[in-house]
């Protein structure tokens, strides 16, 4: 649709687009002489704006008020028109201040969730460092009882899971440094992906008179491993959603899908583009028909690892919120792998 589009087109639509960004209300020809670039009739605006709506850029809410842009409108302009306004040096002091020296991942994405939340007005969304292709760092086991022990495995980019795990023999202090030894040789720095309940059954049948005792030790970090490969996300801001009129249609709706969260994290993981929006009904999932997302994906340690991003209404700020949304998942990776290192 780029070469349908005149010069006089792509600025009348990009006017009209960040017009109604900034005032919720439908944009009129008489309003769009005093913002265009170009000295143009009103007459004239009329017949290209009648021209943007027929091809789908446009759209009029009522019979006598402006145009509005459409879903299409809002598409074009972020792929083709949008100057991207990128974060002065106060902002980022600001959002650097708020978001500390990082920590573990869980403290650091509740305080980036927060802080997204509180600098975009919308629900701001994360996830929890993921993927099989992460390594295991570390396991311990802490015994709590003559037959019951804590496990707990860090992988390589900070996430912590633990568990309680019941045996059938007492543990004992060369049951717990053969389980040292087994693990430190056989799973620490393998993938997660390869830490599952059938190659520990293998492993446990290759240590002869200990497979017995180990085996439901070793089955337990398969399902600490499998806990760690999948993502977990978090929410904050909901209640910013309310404010928009746009969404009051369906605001019960929309606030129980978010609740429910497994749609969201299916949609948040499919997504593999280094920025991603998705703009009103390009989301698969109905509840989401009047919304719009922007994802953006954190690395630590060179490796995809989560997400962080904002949902709201498809008028969004687009060109302050891409760059504020990728320059807080940057920050957010950049401190998990300086902490992944620290601990090193």
């Amino acid at each position: 649709m780029e070469n349908e589009l005149s010069e006089r087109k792509q600025k009348i639509l990009a006017a009209i687009v960040e017009q109604y960004i900034r005032s919720g209300e439908p944009i009129g020809s008489k309003s769009l002489m005093e913002v265009l670039p170009m000295k143009v009739s009103s007459a004239t605006i009329r017949n290209e704006m009648a021209e943007l709506a027929a091809l789908g850029l446009l759209e009029q809410p009522h019979t006598s008020a402006g145009r509005i842009p459409s879903h299409s409108g809002y598409r074009y302009y972020i792929d083709h028109l949008m100057h991207a306004r990128e974060l002065d040096d106060d902002s980022r002091r600001k959002i650097e201040a708020a978001i500390g020296e990082g920590g573990d991942p869980e403290h650091l994405l509740s305080k980036a969730g927060e802080v997204l939340a509180d600098l975009t007005n919308c629900a701001a969304v994360s996830t929890t460092p993921a993927g099989e292709s992460t390594k295991i760092r570390r396991i311990e086991m802490v015994p709590v009882g003559s037959r019951t022990a804590m496990l707990v495995l860090l992988t390589s980019t900070g996430i912590l899971k633990s568990r309680i795990c019941r045996v059938d023999t007492s543990i004992t202090v060369p049951l717990l440094e053969r389980f040292y030894n087994v693990t430190a040789s056989q799973l620490v720095g393998r993938a997660l992906a390869d830490v599952h309940t059938t190659a520990m059954q293998t492993l446990a049948a290759s240590l002869g008179a200990d497979a017995f005792s180990l085996l439901p030790l070793l089955a337990a970090v398969a399902e600490l491993a499998r806990d760690a490969a999948q993502a977990d996300i978090r929410l904050d801001g909901q209640s910013n959603l309310l404010g928009y009129r746009e969404l009051e249609e369906n605001a019960y709706e929309l606030m129980e899908f978010l609740r429910n969260g497994e749609p969201l994290n299916a949609l948040i993981s499919s997504n593999k583009e280094d920025v991603h929006v998705l703009i009103g009904k390009e989301n698969r999932f109905r509840q989401l028909s009047n919304s719009s997302l922007i994802l953006a994906r954190y690395d630590v340690g060179g490796e995809e690892s989560g997400t962080l991003g904002v949902i709201g209404p498809t008028r969004l700020d687009y060109a302050k919120l891409i760059p504020s949304v990728r320059y807080l998942t940057d920050l957010v990776g950049r401190l998990l792998t300086r902490s992944m290192h620290d601990e090193e």
